[in-house]
């Protein structure tokens, strides 16, 4: 697990790393042992021009190591550590046969992405916008898929801003990327970190006693899942993440996760009845090089009678069907959303630029 950094990063301590970390729409440097590499929005992956010296990364490693108090050795041979906006993760050389390998990701608090930038952009139609919006207001659970890097965080950070500022939200994570506090101040919420001696399942359920309207998980990776479910299932909302390629995958790979062979039907079945919306955001390069973000698809997961079924609205980045589950329909207005596909707030969240 990474510790947290007492420190705000400077220019002398992180050397070559700081010029593109100071760039606005870098979202992360890496050193494969050889060369550096640059993660840019609109530029992609590059690689840097810059020389990365054999002193400088036992300097940098040193300086991390003595923040969070850590030995860093061919026994000790990973360090890891956050600071306010960066996850820092180091590899030993012992280990890391290229070279001591360094992975420096930024996760500022702020939203980047914003409805009228997500409109011009392609991210989305507004009228998927609207729904999506419309879906957080009506209480549903999120599932965001993609590949790493795909900006399944940055798109459960835009929805977050439209929960009711009344409605507690605890998040739980283990680098607190999420910032929710930070970009929704005078909102109910918790804030918890798992560590040693408190994990995943810990943290979840912790909450019962907190009294959570929305609970998020910055992550789904392992049988975590279950014990998220179980607490979606009594009426909690939430938003979580989940590397995937296809929305149809999601049962399949959510029980993979939650490990229980003997009773695979029952948990696909409570995988239907629990989990509202999947998104899958997407990114590839475009003509001229630069990174596009944008939902490829959207679902519903329904449990109807004895069947599951899948109610695909958008399939590669365009809708074709604006068919809802019955009981989607049932939250839209017990909510009171006459229609899902409009949002009647949306203009005044143009104006305070969400």
């Amino acid at each position: 697990m990474s510790e947290l950094i007492d420190f705000e990063p400077t220019e002398e301590q992180f050397g070559v790393f700081w010029k593109y970390l100071c760039e606005e729409t870098v979202t992360g440097v890496s050193f494969n042992g050889r060369e550096l590499w640059i993660t840019d929005l609109k530029r992609g992956r590059y690689k840097a021009k810059e020389t990365v010296t054999e002193k400088f990364l036992t300097q940098f490693a040193h300086t991390i190591a003595n923040c969070v108090n850590r030995q860093f050795n061919s026994v000790n041979n990973v360090l890891e550590a956050d600071t306010r906006e960066l996850r820092i993760s180091i590899v030993h050389e012992s280990v890391a046969k290229s070279g001591m390998s360094i992975c420096i990701r930024k996760s500022p608090p702020m939203v980047r992405n914003t409805i009228v930038g997500m409109i011009k952009s392609g991210y989305c139609s507004e009228r998927i916008l609207h729904l999506l919006i419309n879906c957080v207001f009506a209480g549903m659970n999120f599932v965001f898929g993609g590949e790493p890097g795909a900006g399944k965080t940055e798109a459960v950070k835009f929805f977050m801003q439209f929960v009711p500022s009344e409605q507690r939200v605890i998040t739980i994570e283990d680098s607190l990327e999420l910032h929710y506090g930070e970009i929704n101040p005078g909102h109910d919420y918790v804030e918890l970190q798992v560590g040693e001696g408190f994990g995943y399942r810990d943290a979840i359920k912790a909450c019962l006693r907190q009294d959570p309207e929305w609970l998020v998980l910055s992550e789904a990776r392992s049988s975590e899942v279950t014990a998220l479910l179980e607490q979606w299932s009594t009426g909690v909302c939430g938003f979580t993440t989940i590397h995937l390629d296809d929305l149809r995958k999601l049962p399949d790979r959510i029980l993979n996760m939650m490990n229980d062979s003997k009773d695979a039907e029952r948990m696909e079945n409570r995988i239907y009845s629990d989990v509202s919306v999947g998104v899958l955001v997407r990114m590839h390069k475009d003509k001229q090089g630069g990174i596009q973000r944008y939902i490829d698809q959207l679902c519903f997961y329904s449990r109807e009678g004895e069947e599951n079924v899948i109610y695909m609205i958008v399939e590669d980045g365009r809708m074709v069907s604006e068919e809802l589950p019955p009981e989607i329909k049932k939250k839209f207005q017990r909510a009171g959303i006459k229609d899902p596909f409009f949002c009647e707030k949306m203009e005044e969240f143009k104006k305070c630029g969400k």
